[in-house]
């Protein structure tokens, strides 16, 4: 059985890192036993809120449930294939949602960057935390808008799982395998297309 603390995914970085960043992974096994508090969920949410947006329009919501809730059961069953198979065990699941319109009837051009912008900040607030984040786009997005009752000009975009992260163990194996398999990124050289 993999220790549990030897789960640290660290990056084979190009360059040094803050250690928010560098520590960072996305882990599929959860402990199922381990609780978010109050101050954790509203410290996450807190980040989200505070993070940059297009024009200061901040067209994005979230939807916060924590496991035990009928918020994260309703959540959860709207997960789609594999993604339902782990995040049960999640602390808590966010839904992120799109502004795409305002309530005047405006477009949200950017609402996709934002609430990307948002979910990082989110990311690093829950590793701060302790806690470790896996982000989904794996959902049933017209289940959870019905689910929830959401107006047209809001749409389900992703669900993200927070919590303590666990033995890789009580996966399937293929899950278990990609749990501790090294963290790999395409080359800096790759990615920036142009540099002076």
């Amino acid at each position: 059985m993999t220790d549990v603390t030897t789960l640290s995914r660290s990056t084979d970085s190009s360059q040094p890192l803050v250690p928010l960043l560098e520590e960072r992974w996305s882990p599929r096994s959860y402990d199922e036993s381990a609780t978010m508090t109050e101050a954790q969920l509203d410290a996450v949410l807190e980040a989200a809120r505070w993070a940059p947006s297009a024009m200061n329009l901040q067209p994005r919501r979230f939807i916060a449930g924590r496991r035990g809730t009928e918020t994260f059961r309703k959540i959860n069953d709207n997960l789609l294939g594999f993604n339902a198979a782990w995040a049960f065990r999640a602390s808590t699941l966010v839904v992120g949602v799109l502004e795409t319109v305002s309530d005047g009837g405006d477009e949200r051009p950017f609402a996709q960057y934002d609430l990307g912008q948002s979910l990082a900040a989110l990311t690093v607030q829950a590793h701060a935390e302790g806690l470790h984040v896996h982000q989904m786009a794996g959902i049933d997005a017209q289940g959870l808008r019905a689910e929830f009752d959401l107006p047209e000009r809001f749409l389900p975009y992703t669900v993200t799982a927070v919590g303590t992260v666990a033995h890789p163990d009580q996966l399937d194996d293929k899950a278990a395998e990609r749990e501790v398999a090294p963290r790999t990124r395409i080359p800096l050289d790759e990615v920036v297309l142009v540099k002076e």
